[in-house]
């Protein structure tokens, strides 16, 4: 099959390295791999990969524009003659709708987070076939757009189990941030995310302060993340709170990370307590792969993957108290490394993600070739 899968750019951001490894997978599985986009940082890892690039001004959300962006993209489709389209945005969905309708292409859908319920975001259930990349987004849009539940189908956003892995883990770097942040006889809780109020790190921050003087080894706090320049604001107030509670050498901002899985890997336990989670949260199978335990919230499609006492603790949203009673419970106990990665269901996997998808794409090509 030739699959194009369509999104605004190609820089760094989950939808954005959920892409490259689809399309590196498909590659090995003996698929051809298209992806449409603006360009970006990732551009050389597809091509890399053995996957194909083709640039289009698909990103920008100007309607005066969408009739001839439409003609560009049509005939580039045309020349691809893919099997399958995967659109995984809302403005290159619009466009890959309209262009696609003389070629009779089947096109699926993802629908990636919690957007509002409005007429533009509603092109994401127009697909052939529609993934949710988690139940809380597929009950989202269900509700919202009256559909079917039958009608969406949730596939998770799953996670490269050999990418993370303690066997493939740059020792240097771990021992350069151990170093770095003098995490030497330390209890150390990493916390990755983007630095927005949805992540809740002001609980992180209150977690510490109690902690303080409480724990067997001192807690370090890693929180790792960049911030964008619109929640510059935001960011300095995470750090004025860090100065209030006198936390300066206890709580640590990394900024972005490329290294996330050394990260896990020299971090007893992790930390999501995101306010607002739209899939299973990436990030607590990729800390459950690299056998670190996790403290995550109550949400829906967590309840399945952290098990108290099991490979973690969950705990109530905006609750500094449980959440510090969760850090020293999880942080000072013994934990196997290999049972916790064991707790990662297949489905949750990059390699279980790319089988569903297939079995999709496969689906689509054959009622449209009958």
């Amino acid at each position: 099959m030739h699959i194009v899968q369509l999104l605004p750019e190609l820089n760094e951001g989950g939808v954005e390295r959920g892409t490259v490894e689809i399309s590196r997978e498909l590659v090995k599985r003996g698929h051809k791999s298209t992806v449409v986009s603006a360009g970006g940082s990732l551009v050389s890892q597809v091509k890399s990969d053995g996957g194909r690039h083709v640039m289009l001004p698909i990103a920008a959300k100007n309607p005066l524009t969408v009739p001839a962006r439409m003609w560009v993209l049509r005939r580039a489709l045309h020349e691809l003659e893919p099997d399958v389209l995967h659109a995984r945005s809302r403005m290159p969905a619009w466009l890959t709708h309209f262009a696609k309708r003389p070629l009779c292409i089947p096109w699926v859908t993802t629908v990636h987070g919690l957007n509002r319920i409005n007429a533009y975001s509603r092109i994401m259930t127009a697909g052939d076939r529609v993934i949710a990349v988690g139940e809380a987004v597929k009950a989202h849009v269900v509700d919202g757009y009256s559909l079917t539940p039958d009608s969406v189908r949730v596939i998770q956003r799953g996670v490269d189990m050999r990418a993370f892995s303690s066997t493939n883990v740059d020792m240097e770097f771990i021992q350069q941030i151990r170093t770095q942040y003098s995490l030497a006889n330390c209890l150390v809780a990493v916390a990755v995310g983007r630095v927005t109020f949805l992540k809740d790190y002001e609980s992180l921050i209150d977690a510490a302060a109690r902690l303080r003087n409480h724990t067997e080894r001192p807690l370090k706090v890693l929180i790792v993340g960049g911030a964008h320049p619109k929640k510059e604001n935001y960011f300095q107030s995470l750090l004025k709170r860090v100065d209030a509670h006198s936390l300066g050498d206890s709580v640590h901002f990394l900024g972005s990370q490329t290294k996330v899985a050394e990260l896990y890997q020299l971090s007893d336990l992790s930390v999501n307590v995101s306010l607002k989670m739209g899939n299973m949260g990436r990030t607590v199978v990729e800390s459950l792969a690299m056998g670190t335990p996790v403290i995550a919230t109550t949400y829906p499609g967590l309840n399945n993957l952290i098990c108290n006492g099991k490979n973690g603790a969950v705990v109530e949203t905006q609750d500094p108290s449980a959440l510090s009673w969760a850090l020293k419970e999880v942080g000072e106990r013994d934990w196997s490394r290999e049972v916790i990665r064991s707790t990662v269901p297949h489905d949750y996997t990059l390699d279980g993600m790319v089988d569903q998808l297939v079995e999709v794409y496969y689906s689509l090509a054959r009622s449209s070739s009958a």
